[in-house]
């Protein structure tokens, strides 16, 4: 998936090896974030797992990967 137009995503090539992490953490969004939710867990679970992100965060990722979804 394109993360480019989600301003809360950030790839940088020395943090999880490049993979998109929440901006200013090292949560990787799709085995952390997305995984965790495509698992069953809600949004306050996720941040209960990753506190360094807010449950505000995770539904707007959550939100952004829906709209955006390869079909």
């Amino acid at each position: 998936m394109d993360w480019s137009g989600c301003q809360l995503i950030e790839t940088k090539p020395g943090v999880q090896r490049g993979r998109p992490v929440v901006r200013g953490t090292r949560v990787t969004v799709e085995d952390s974030i997305i995984g965790n939710w495509e698992a069953g867990l809600d949004a306050p679970e996720i941040a209960e797992l990753f506190p360094a992100v807010t449950i505000q965060q995770i539904e707007e990722i959550l939100f952004y990967a829906a709209k955006h979804q390869v079909h």
